[in-house]
């Protein structure tokens, strides 16, 4: 087994100059039954909008000072080490800058040598160790606590996980090995590998504690008081320590192999098979039913530095970029000085996506919410489907009484179009028709005031042609939300050749009060996400109207990695929906995309596809095959010839996306593929994989990414 003192870390730390070194200094503290517990509080002098990190230099100083701590346990002077962070944070994990710069798969391999090293410590210091979780513990954070001998988690601790399966990686300083042999095999494939890929879905502290993550908790008024207090009576014996899962009482003969046959064809159903760092986490998990720890450790190691040296982390890492950084400050927003204040928002129509647009609004700006339509039956529904919605959330714990009751105040429906005199801001979700979008802005207009913004949330019509009727077009903003509107965290704002600074600022400054990313797009077909999908899904219907069988069409588009196949992406948004984009498509750019007139007789069945239990699209429905019968080729696609399509019509699309300035850069496409339609991190959005397919180089000669983004050697 590997000899973690016998390796020369120094190499890391010329990569790490740059590092936000987190401390490790340490207190001794006198327990009430006069034992003396050695304190250590991880601290990088930052406020907590820039979380403690393990890079390598405080991975070395908190090694030493354990080092010093296990001297002192040998000498009698103290009993016991605790280890706890600076306020609401223990550690974010690893310092992912560094990680991303490793420069060699020898330097990757050290990165975790060096977490196990040094984490490895907190479990071989002669004495207890104790992790007071005091607030947020991701990856590295949480992998501190799983080395120590016993933890305790604050009640208001933001956000427990290991997150890494999400950005192409695994844990890898303990988590893989030292988790299932905590909380057994069920639980730990949940936290390890189910959590990341539900959008990283963390644990809040009383699920950590449900699953015997952790073994007490305290509420955040007297947390370091009461832990300590706590780990008195471990030390002194009146508390004993009591785990279901306890090494020897975990079945690993059935049950364990069991688990993971089951998530591996849950992972195969629901993702494919391209990400590579779910199946390696599974195989660790596999392996971890065994052995010891040290060969525990040692294959986590190994997993590791192959995952970080591979095309997948690097995409990750630019994806990962992307979101933590670009989608923060949005390139082109005005200044936000230049916003109108917004005190009351304006919804027209009452149907299910102004429903949905109403309640977030409400939660989240706090601010009275009006909605209309034709008739009063319509606005009574849509106002009784809201105050429901806020039900439900009461239901789950999710708003107190008095502030479920003060949301339902602050939403009204009325037809009196007069009402809207005083709104600020007035966002349309009527029929996707032109025509009828500016019949209901024209009214509007005549009544709202002079400066009031108005926003449409067309998914691919002209934004300008929609305010062509308007007295004040400059008043006018795209503002395209994404399905479900309360979770897909994406909305795309779009700027029109008249739309003014102030009210794009207000737009901006909106979106980033309903907690979402926005990204100014230009005012053209489809925007970004729609104008991509629509390439996609167009050259899926292509290879079906050609004679392919569904179910060949969806398995050949595998090698993108996307969260679902076309025709369940279809099935997914509407066969209407999919229907109208792909018309709008095509009539801009006939010669760039297809659809069939066919598309809409599909599009007025009840049921379309056949799915299995995974939802993975298999076949279309009797009912279909009827509609299809007749239009369909004899010549079926190969999936080399369907991938290669898709993929040389992306990269074509883009660049011409880039040419026309629909985007100021390619970073802005990919985010926008990342947030409005969940394209996964290890593609890096969609760009990274269209050069390293070679699909940039075929259609246009060059590479979006100079030089592109790859692994180590790649």
């Amino acid at each position: 087994m590997t000899n973690y003192a016998d390796i020369d870390f120094s190499p890391l730390l010329t990569l790490s100059d740059d590092e936000v070194v987190t401390h490790s200094p340490s207190r001794d503290v006198r327990l009430p039954s006069g034992k003396v517990i050695a304190l250590v509080t991880l601290d990088n002098g930052r406020d907590h909008n820039r979380p403690n990190t393990l890079g390598p230099r405080t991975l070395t100083e908190l090694g030493s000072r354990l080092d010093e701590l296990k001297a002192r346990a040998a000498a009698g002077e103290i009993h016991a080490v605790a280890i706890t962070g600076k306020q609401y944070i223990l550690a974010a994990g690893a310092d992912l800058s560094d990680i991303s710069l490793v420069g060699s798969t020898d330097n990757a391999r050290k990165i975790a040598q060096l977490g196990h090293h040094v984490l490895g410590k907190l479990g071989d210091l002669g004495v207890p160790s104790f992790a007071f979780v005091n607030g947020l513990a991701l990856g590295g954070g949480l992998e501190i606590a799983l080395n120590s001998t016993y933890r305790t988690v604050d009640a208001s601790a933001a956000a427990i996980a290991l997150p890494e399966v999400f950005l192409g990686i695994i844990p890898g300083w303990g988590g893989a090995y030292l988790l299932p042999n905590l909380i057994g095999i069920e639980n730990a494939l949940e936290v390890v590998i189910s959590n990341p890929l539900k959008q990283n879905r963390m644990l809040k502290p009383q699920q950590a504690l449900d699953y015997g993550i952790v073994d007490a908790q305290f509420p955040a008024a007297n947390y370091l008081e009461d832990s300590l207090r706590w780990a008195d009576g471990v030390l002194s014996g009146r508390i004993k320590v009591e785990r279901k899962n306890e090494p020897g009482k975990i079945e690993r003969l059935t049950k364990w192999p069991i688990a993971i046959k089951m998530a591996r064809g849950m992972l195969e159903s629901k993702i494919g098979t391209v990400p590579r760092s779910p199946y390696v986490a599974l195989d660790l998990l596999d392996k971890a039913k065994s052995g010891t720890k040290a060969e525990g450790f040692a294959r986590e190691d190994e997993a590791l530095a192959d995952l970080v040296s591979g095309d997948q982390f690097a995409a990750s890492m630019y994806a990962f970029d992307l979101v933590q950084k670009r989608a923060k400050r949005p390139v082109g927003a005005p200044d936000k000085a230049l916003a109108r204040k917004v005190t009351k928002v304006g919804i027209i129509g009452a149907g299910l996506m102004a429903s949905q647009f109403a309640l977030l609004f409400v939660r989240k700006l706090q601010v009275p919410v009006l909605i209309t339509d034709l008739d009063q039956a319509r606005v009574d529904k849509g106002v009784a489907h809201i105050h429901d919605e806020i039900g439900k959330l009461e239901a789950k714990g999710r708003l107190d009484a008095d502030s479920a009751n003060k949301l339902r105040s602050l939403v009204t429906g009325t037809t009196d179009k007069s009402l809207y005199a005083d709104c600020d801001f007035v966002i349309e979700a009527v029929f996707e028709e032109v025509g009828v979008k500016q019949a209901v802005f024209a009214e509007i207009e005549a009544i709202i005031a002079d400066d009031a913004v108005l926003a449409t949330n067309t998914s691919s019509l002209s934004v300008a042609e929609i305010g062509a009727r308007l007295a004040h077009p400059e008043r006018l903003v795209g503002f395209h939300f994404f399905n479900p509107v309360a979770v897909m965290p994406l909305i795309e704002i779009v700027k029109t050749s008249q739309t003014s600074d102030a009210a794009l600022s207000t737009a901006f400054v909106v979106a980033r009060g309903l907690g979402k990313n926005a990204v100014l797009t230009a005012d053209a077909p489809g925007f970004v996400v729609n104008r991509l999908l629509a390439k996609v899904m167009g050259e899926a219907a292509r290879a079906v109207y050609e004679g392919t069988p569904v179910a060949d069409v969806e398995k050949a588009f595998g090698p993108l990695g996307l969260p679902m196949g076309p025709f369940q992406l279809i099935d997914l948004v509407g066969w209407k929906v999919a229907a109208h984009v792909q018309d709008t498509m095509v009539r801009a750019f006939p010669d760039r995309f297809y659809a069939n007139e066919n598309f809409h007789a599909l599009a007025e069945l009840t049921e379309v596809v056949e799915k299995d239990k995974g939802g993975r699209v298999t076949g279309f429905t009797k009912a279909a095959e009827k509609a299809l019968k007749g239009h369909v080729g004899a010549h079926p696609a190969s999936a080399e010839t369907i991938l290669r399509r898709v993929q040389d019509g992306l990269a074509q699309e883009i660049r011409i996306m880039l040419d026309e300035g629909v985007v100021p850069e390619v970073e802005d496409i990919d985010l926008c593929l990342i947030l409005g339609a969940g394209w996964p991190f290890i593609d890096g959005g969609a760009s990274p994989y269209l050069d390293r397919e070679g699909a940039s180089e075929r259609t246009f000669g060059d590479t979006f990414h100079h030089p592109p983004i790859r692994g180590i050697g790649g």
